[in-house]
Parts: structure tokens; sequence; C-alpha cells
């Protein structure tokens, strides 16, 4: 019995050794490499999308990690019949996309014909199974110009309030005009980097990714997690911005916009994982004691 349920793993962790995969794996190499190629070069570059290349490499290696289980379900499974439409539609959407340079569908096009390839090969349980690694490439898709610009502004102004408030709250020389902190002699305007859409999306991918990883039993702790992550990534935006408010105050402009800018971005995913694992220690303490009564023991 043992060695019959380690046997679909072992043979899982090596799926590119398969001749059966060696077909698709070549199709898409040849398909998607000029791709990535031109977004590491392009718009991966850029400060607001610089998230892209880790969004794609956490999703590969899930992908990875839930191969074995996905090779066990779908043993002796046929293909499912959407997956030839959704290969289809993928192909389409990467014509479109690479000849008229819109990273948007060469991005999704990846996604639609990596599903495709999954469903015509093993069908709708392989795909059931690796749900998640493809959710998680949406985030590396960039969102059209217009929706960023109206969802930003919004978003760029509630962090700006709050910085202002803590920071006056502080003892600190602060006003502020819209999303423009004065601060001493020092002008700051909060950019879409700091306290953008993309950059909220990007903490949100990455609570979605911890709490996947994690894999808590509790129905406590995972909703409770989910539904905290948006307030998680507000207060860490706060945090970065006070960050660079306080480096520009002390050091001057040149520091906040030079090197420094781009620690207090690394501040922020610091200030979201600390956040997150807090809120996650908090929560098994809850349903530790929460255990404890149930069991009829002291909280």
């Amino acid at each position: 019995m043992l060695e019959m349920s380690n046997s679909p793993p072992a043979a899982g962790l090596r799926p590119l050794a398969r001749p059966e995969w060696l077909l698709p794996l070549a199709g898409l190499l040849l398909l998607f490499v000029p791709t990535f190629v031109d977004l590491f070069r392009g718009v991966w570059s850029t400060e607001d999308q610089a998230h892209g290349p880790v969004i794609l490499a956490l999703s590969l290696w899930l992908l990875y990690r839930g191969w074995p289980a996905m090779m066990a379900r779908s043993a002796g499974a046929g293909g499912h019949a959407l997956g030839w439409p959704l290969f289809a539609a993928g192909l389409l959407m990467y014509v479109l996309g690479r000849s008229q340079q819109i990273a948007l569908f060469e991005l999704a096009a990846f996604i639609c014909v990596l599903a495709g390839v999954l469903l015509v090969k093993r069908g709708g349980g392989a795909l059931a199974q690796l749900w998640f690694p493809f959710f998680f490439m949406l985030f590396m898709i960039p969102l059209p110009g217009a929706l960023v610009s109206m969802l930003t502004m919004p978003m760029k102004m509630a962090v700006s309030y709050v910085v202002e408030h803590l920071l006056f709250w502080a003892g600190y020389p602060i006003a502020r005009t819209g999303v423009i902190l004065q601060i001493g002699q020092y002008q700051l305007l909060v950019a879409d980097a700091c306290a953008g859409l993309q950059t909220f999306l990007t903490l949100e991918s990455l609570g979605l990714f911890y709490l996947n990883v994690v894999r808590h039993t509790s129905a406590l702790r995972n909703i409770g997690i989910a539904l905290l992550i948006v307030p998680i990534s507000f207060t860490a935006n706060v945090i970065r911005v006070i960050v660079l408010t306080l480096i520009t105050y002390y050091f001057g402009d040149a520091a906040g916009q030079g090197f420094l800018h781009g620690f207090a971005g690394m501040v922020l995913f610091v200030s979201a994982l600390s956040l997150i694992l807090g809120v996650d220690t908090f929560l098994q303490w809850m349903v530790k004691r929460r255990a404890r009564r149930h069991d009829g023991g002291r909280p």
C-alpha cells in the first residue's frame, strides 16, 4: 500500500521527462519565451509592473509543487471538451497581442493556452487541482491605463489623508493639498507607485500566496486573513509613505528620491508580510483559545 501511494507523486515530480509533455512544452517555449523577454525589457522593468516576474516565478513554483497531486488525481482521465476552445482562444489572443504589442493579451494568452493544454491532456480534474496557480497568474497581467488611473486617485487620496493625520498627531509640521504632502520645507507628491492600484494588487497577491502556502485547516484563520488582506495592504502603503516622508524631512529631497526611495519599497513588502504574520499569529491564538474552551479547559 505504501509503495502504491508513493508512485504517482514520484512520477509527477519529473513531468517534463515524460514524452507526452515534451511537445506541449516545446510549443509553449517557442511561443512565449519572446513574450517574456520583451516584458523583461519593457513593462516589467518599470516600477509599477516590477512585481510581474515575481508573480510568474511564484506561479511556476506553485504549479511544480502541485504537479504530483494533479498527476495522481488525473491518472487515467481523458481530456475535457473545453480544452480545445480555450486553447484556440488563447492562440487568438496571442496573435492579436503579439502583433499589436498588447501585453495584457499576450499574458492572458499564456494563461489560456497553458490551461487549455492541461484540459486537453488531463481533463477538468487536473485544472481543478491546480486552479490557484492559474488564478495567481492573473496578478501579473497589466490592467488598462484608464482603469488604473480611475481607481488609483481615491487610493492615493486615502493614503495621503491618513499619513497627514498620523504625522500631525506625532508633532510633525505637515499639511496636505490633494495628494501633495508639505512637510517642513519639502513637498512630496504621493505617486502611483507609492499608493496606486498596482501596488495594492501586488500586496493582495502576496497575502493570497501566503494563505495558499500555509493552508490552515481552521476556517477562522483562512477567512480572517482573506478578509484582512485589504486593510493590511492599505496599512503597508501608509507605512511606506510615512517612511519616505520622514526620510525626506530628515535627510533632504535627494535622499527621499534616491537610493532610500528603493529601500522604502522594501519596507512596503516587509511591512505587509509582518502584518500578515502578526494577524495570523493572533488568529492562531484565538483558534487555540476557542478550542480549549470547547474542550472544557481554561481559556
